[in-house]
Order: C-alpha cells, then structure tokens, then sequence
C-alpha cells in the first residue's frame, strides 16, 4: 500500500502516468533502499519518498547516461 501512495505522489508532482511513474519507481534507487531496508527507509513518509524520486529523476534529466533512466 506503501508503494501506491509514493508512486501516486510522485506521478503527480513529475506529471508522469501512473503507468510510467510505476515504471520509474521500480527502476530507482529509491525503491532499491526501500526495499532492502537500508537507512530505514520505508519509515520515512511518503511526501518524503516521492521527493527522493523527483530528486531522481531531474538527476536523470541532467545525466542522460544514467542507468535505467
């Protein structure tokens, strides 16, 4: 239920689809330390998390050459 709320969040804040801020979600770092549990990342809100994605992809945006972004 988690996941849905972050990706949500973030689908809006970016402008992506559901569909491809899903995508993006399970392709980031973000999602990796969420789901390893490194940093105690799944306790932090989900405000909080979506901004990691943002974060993530404007930095996709400026490094083209970034894996999977």
């Amino acid at each position: 239920m988690k996941y849905a709320r972050i990706v949500e969040i973030f689908a809006r804040e970016s402008g992506m689809s559901l569909e491809d801020a899903l995508g993006f979600f399970y392709d980031s770092d973000t999602y990796r330390l969420i789901s390893e549990g490194i940093a105690d990342m799944h306790c932090r809100s989900d405000e909080y998390l979506a901004d990691e994605l943002l974060l993530e992809l404007n930095e996709a945006k400026d490094n083209p050459m970034r894996k999977n972004k």
